[in-house]
């Protein structure tokens, strides 16, 4: 057996990314295709970049080429390949056409390749390359991309899949370039030719121990028949309920918000204190009207102004990268740290949105398990509700996720297909909220908090919070719940105080998008046309941006334009 060998001293290699790349070189068999499944924040970018450069040193390639789901992504794919010796250029464009002679290679998004897979083919074809397709699950024959990464790939010397976590998919579902077997149960397993687990990763000390911390609450709403409903997110009697209750919690206007945040924020301070001087967390919101109202809440709680991350912000890929190298507390975003993206200090997730996929849920809880140091755990604050607490309790476990079609409609890259629950579609009211500390999440289990007396602890102790081991899961739940009165005061702070000016312009904006929104299916009923056809004849009339990101006064402006065709 031929020693992998590593040409880079500056790639320093993790024990699995040494045995993958053993594996990769062992034998006499070209494996002209690769995948590995590792968990997130295990170093998959790392390796990737091991083996390119083995590849090159031994002659076999001769070009690089890097697919991946976001720009963000592609300067730090750009970013991690400089530190280890490799130039690949993250700004090629479809519009230069063939590779510029003197680069290694490039990367490219998984849309770029959609729109013109044949040229991408032609970049391949004309050098020995290979190509480096990160999340493949991206790649899935039921998205359009999947068809053209097939189509630009097909002719690459050596291509190398990478994912975060194994998947299951239908027959005619396939991912291009990866092996399956049949599961049984009509579906296709995916088959990694080296998989590295989160069990595994938490065993080597890749990653930190998660500790889920649920919250619990009463709901209160007005339902279509006028009456106010109240429930619990733990003691729901119905899925509906339940969903209604968990959309009611998540409402800015409640207090159930700003008190995970305020329990957040003290996580974040405790771990300040205790030697993480640059711990960070990150609030994940479910679409950008909430992330805007998340984010003065946490003003609102914190004192401080947190980095707000929104997709259609051209700025955000520099404010993500501001916020890996600053110290900042806080980032609200929708979607853009969920997948790849790189943030080691960030040690807190507060799940504010009502997104339960399986895939989406191990991607976004990567984001906070990236281990720095033997002392630092992660902690996730979530709603107490069934489908959250499920994939809690199975994240340990190394299980394949099913990837839905996406909805024909859309081709957006960075979103995980949601399931939409009929709650949707509930005519409803959210009146109020509150919050309180239900249990801890530690081995698969429910700890509560048992003690009558407040857990005496001394600040060393508290150090330690949710790292097993050190406290019991017993004392970390009681210490949870110890804080919690503090976070309640926090909360009803909050509450009391009057909306900023800011806030008050999102709100107005808010209504006024939901009237636009009524206006234009009520005049796209009458006039016999799609919805999306009304919008963009409004947008020609009263010029600016889409609906998401228009300003009250804009808004304002289509309304009363509507009102005039209606009137017509």
């Amino acid at each position: 057996m031929t020693a992998a060998p590593v040409p880079d001293q500056r790639l320093r290699l993790r024990a699995w990314q040494q045995a993958a790349l053993q594996l990769y070189h062992s034998g006499d068999q070209v494996r002209r295709d690769f995948l590995v499944t590792a968990t997130p924040g295990a170093g998959k970018t790392t390796f990737a970049l091991a083996l390119a450069a083995s590849l090159l040193a031994r002659r076999v390639i001769d070009r690089i080429v890097v697919v991946c789901p976001t720009d963000h992504l592609r300067t730090q794919w750009a970013q991690a390949a400089e530190r280890a010796g490799l130039s690949i250029d993250p700004t090629l464009t479809n519009a230069v056409g063939p590779v510029p002679a003197d680069s290694l290679g490039y990367i490219t998004t998984y849309a770029q390749v959609a729109m013109k897979p044949q040229l991408h083919a032609a970049r391949v074809n004309n050098k020995r390359s290979l190509v480096i397709l990160d999340e493949v699950h991206h790649a899935g024959d039921g998205l359009s991309w999947g068809d053209a990464v097939a189509e630009a790939f097909y002719g690459a010397s050596r291509r190398l899949c990478l994912t975060g976590t194994p998947f299951r998919t239908r027959a005619d579902e396939l991912i291009p370039f990866v092996r399956y077997t049949n599961d049984g149960a009509g579906g296709q397993e995916s088959r990694a030719d080296y998989n590295y687990g989160y069990r595994e990763a938490l065993r080597d000390g890749v990653v930190r121990p998660v500790v889920f911390a649920a919250y619990t609450g009463t709901a209160r709403w007005r339902n279509s028949a006028g009456e106010v409903v109240a429930a619990s997110l733990t003691e729901s009697a119905t899925k509906q309920t339940e969903a209604l209750a968990w959309k009611t919690a998540l409402n800015p206007k409640g207090q159930w918000v700003a008190h995970v945040i305020a329990a957040m924020d003290e996580r974040i301070t405790h771990l300040r204190r205790g030697g993480v001087g640059d711990a960070a967390g990150i609030v994940l919101a479910s679409d950008q009207e909430d992330a805007r109202e998340y984010a003065a809440i946490v003003e609102q709680v914190t004192g401080e102004k947190p980095v707000l991350i929104l997709s259609d912000d051209p700025k955000a890929s520099d404010k993500i990268t501001a916020f890996t190298n600053g110290s900042e507390r806080i980032a609200v975003c929708v979607r853009m740290v969920s997948e790849g993206v790189d943030v080691p200090r960030a040690a807190c997730l507060a799940w504010m949105t009502s997104y339960r996929t399986p895939l989406f849920f191990a991607q976004a809880v990567g984001r906070v398990v990236r281990s720095r140091g033997p002392h630092e755990s992660a902690t996730v604050f979530l709603p107490a509700v069934r489908p959250l607490l499920t994939l809690a309790a199975a994240l340990e476990e190394d299980r394949n996720h099913v990837i839905p079609p996406p909805a024909a409609a859309s081709e957006t890259l960075d979103i995980e297909p949601v399931e939409r629950e009929a709650v949707d579609r509930v005519e409803y009211e959210a009146l109020d909220a509150d919050a309180q500390f239900a249990h801890l999440l530690h081995g698969g289990r429910a700890v509560v908090a048992t003690a009558r007396e407040p857990l005496e602890l001394s600040e060393d102790d508290e150090h330690f919070l949710g790292i097993p081991g050190l406290l019991s899961p017993e004392q970390t739940a009681q210490l949870l719940s110890d804080r919690d009165s503090a976070a309640r005061l926090r909360a009803t702070s909050v509450a009391d105080a009057p909306p900023s000016a800011e806030v008050a312009n999102w709100r107005a904006a808010g209504e006024l998008r939901r009237e636009v929104n009524k206006l234009v299916a009520i005049y796209a009923a009458r006039a016999g046309m799609p919805h999306a056809q009304v919008h963009a004849q409004i947008r020609r009339a009263v010029s600016g941006p889409p609906s998401a990101s228009a300003t009250a006064e804009l808004l304002e402006q289509r309304r009363d334009h509507l009102l005039l065709l209606l009137e017509r």
